[in-house]
């Protein structure tokens, strides 16, 4: 029996929802009911009477759909990650350990980006409300984020001291975020993001 969804056979859809709702230890408002088939009552003493069939499923969570999604990318790349999620508000984070994690991270992380982009579809095609998903390993968006606010830092002093400005390679959202965070209480440097995705970039310039 699968434990995510059942098909049960009772006289009443009532009896046969509460059939299946037992078996898979859910609550109503935890599954979705299909009615496979509506019986018939057989006419006298019961005769020609037919069972009422139902599926009954349970309903998938956003984290249950990024961690069934992000499994079978891992799988079809041949590595054994464990997956924990975790919900905070309008927030999934996901964190993924094992061997050869820097072959989910990639170049400067654009392989986690692509990834974190592609579960955020994921979750939220379905999804009423928007759900906001963070996907690391390794802690890498830590330690990418250090690196930045160095660099920022970095850029500004050298900005007051030439009194010129510096433009940064392209980066991700996340990355331009990071330096415009670090900068905003520099009262002598401003930063603007410039150019369109995915070349868009950060510029530092004296106010």
């Amino acid at each position: 029996m699968d434990a995510k969804k059942i098909e049960v056979s009772a006289k009443t859809e009532e009896a046969a929802i509460a059939e299946a709702l037992a078996a898979l230890g859910a609550t109503k408002d935890e599954v979705v009911v299909t009615v496979l088939d509506e019986g018939a009552k057989g006419g006298l003493f019961g005769i020609g009477s037919k069972p009422v069939k139902v599926l009954v499923t349970r309903k998938l969570y956003p984290a249950d759909i990024a961690h069934n999604f992000l499994k079978e990318i891992t799988l079809a790349m041949n590595l054994s990650v464990k997956i924990e999620t975790q919900t905070k508000d309008r927030q999934l984070i996901i964190n993924m350990s094992g061997e050869n994690m820097g072959l989910l991270i990639g170049k400067r992380g654009h392989t986690l980006d692509a990834l974190q982009y592609l579960v955020n579809l994921t979750v939220n095609q379905n999804s009423e409300s928007n759900i906001s998903v963070i996907l690391d390993t390794e802690n890498y968006r830590k330690r990418r984020r250090e690196t930045l606010e160095s660099l920022a830092y970095g850029i500004a002093r050298k900005v007051k001291s030439t009194r010129k400005s510096v433009t940064l390679e392209p980066m991700s959202r996340f990355e331009r975020h990071v330096i415009h965070t670090a900068l905003q209480g520099d009262r002598y440097v401003r930063t603007t993001s410039e150019g369109t995705e995915p070349y868009r970039h950060v510029v530092v310039n004296l106010k």
